[in-house]
């Protein structure tokens, strides 16, 4: 359900696009970047940058990612179907931020 969700939401953005994760799961791109990607319905992890990865963390959206704490990634654990919106969130961000930047 979160994952179909996300493809649903997701995959309508204009230059997005899904394809496997090489760590498992799948990954969503806009174009050549990564917007982040989901480990099947319990983990999601997102690349941002550190200033807005320390300010994600700071107001608890998202966690230091599980592996790579001090990276500029992010990790959110879904925990239930209520947690899709926050994780929409997070990846209308990212989404948001790589439009921006090739505008």
């Amino acid at each position: 359900m979160i994952l179909q969700t996300l493809r649903e939401k997701l995959l309508a953005l204009e230059g997005v696009n899904e394809q496997s994760h090489r760590f498992g799961g799948v990954e969503f791109r806009y174009q050549s970047k990564e917007l982040g990607h989901i480990h099947g319905e319990k983990l999601a992890d997102l690349p941002f940058p550190k200033k807005i990865r320390d300010e994600l963390i700071e107001s608890k959206l998202a966690e230091p990612h599980h592996i790579y704490p001090n990276s500029g990634w992010v990790s959110f654990y879904i925990n239930s179907e209520k947690d899709i919106d926050i994780l929409l969130k997070l990846f209308y961000m990212q989404y948001e931020r790589l439009t921006k930047n090739n505008k």
